[in-house]
C-alpha cells in the first residue's frame, strides 16, 4: 500500500504544484488586468478631462466674445443717441442763429459766394423771414423755401444751382461733424 500511497502523494503534490502554478498565473493575469483597467481608466479620464477643458475654453471664448459684442453694441447705441442729440442741438442752435445780427452777414457771404460761382445775375430762394435782408442786397428774390436758414441760389437760365441751406450744409458735412463729435465723445 505504500507504493499506492506514494503514488497518491505524488499525484497530490503534482496537483498542489499545478494548482499553485495556476493560482500564480491567475494572480499574474488579475494583476495584469488590474493594470490594464487602471491604464484605460486613466486614459479615458485624461481624454474627457482634456475634452471638457477644451469645451470649457470654447464656451468661455464664445461667452466672452458675445459679451464683448454686446458691450460694443451698447456703446455704439449710446454714441448714436449722443450723436442724434448733438445734431439736434446743432439744428436748434442754427435756428436760434437766424435770429441774431450775425445771420445777416452770413446771408451776405452766401450771396457773394453764389455770385462768384454763378455770376451776378442770380435768383435767390430763401425763407420768407430772410426776404427783407436779401432785398437790401439788391438781388432777385425767387420763391420761398422751407428751411432753417440759408439760401438756394440759381443762375438766370436756371441750369445751375447752389444749395446753401443749413440742412444741405449739415448733410454735406455730416461725416465731418460726426467724426468731430465722435472724437469729443470718446475722450
Amino acid at each position: 500500500m505504500s507504493a499506492l500511497n506514494t503514488f497518491e502523494e505524488e499525484i497530490q503534490d503534482r496537483k498542489k504544484k499545478e494548482l499553485a502554478i495556476l493560482n500564480s498565473l491567475l494572480d499574474e493575469k488579475k494583476n495584469r488586468l488590474a493594470q490594464i483597467k487602471d491604464e484605460k481608466l486613466r486614459e479615458i479620464k485624461e481624454k474627457y478631462e482634456n475634452e471638457s477643458e477644451n469645451k470649457a475654453q470654447r464656451e468661455f471664448a464664445r461667452i466672452t466674445e458675445s459679451a464683448r459684442l454686446e458691450a460694443k453694441k451698447i456703446l455704439f447705441d449710446a454714441i448714436n443717441i449722443n450723436m442724434s442729440t448733438a445734431l439736434e442741438a446743432i439744428k436748434r442752435e442754427l435756428r436760434n442763429y437766424t435770429k441774431k445780427a450775425d445771420y445777416k452777414k452770413t446771408l451776405e457771404k452766401m450771396v457773394l459766394y453764389s455770385k462768384r460761382y454763378l455770376g451776378d445775375n442770380i435768383i435767390i430762394k430763401c425763407r420768407e423771414a430772410d426776404i427783407p435782408y436779401l432785398k437790401e442786397m439788391k438781388v432777385t428774390i425767387g420763391s420761398n423755401i422751407s428751411t432753417m436758414g440759408g439760401i438756394v441760389a440759381v443762375d438766370k437760365s436756371q441750369s445751375r444751382e447752389i444749395d446753401l441751406t443749413f440742412e444741405e450744409l449739415l448733410e454735406n458735412h455730416e461725416d465731418e461733424i460726426k467724426n468731430f463729435l465722435h472724437e469729443k465723445m470718446i475722450k
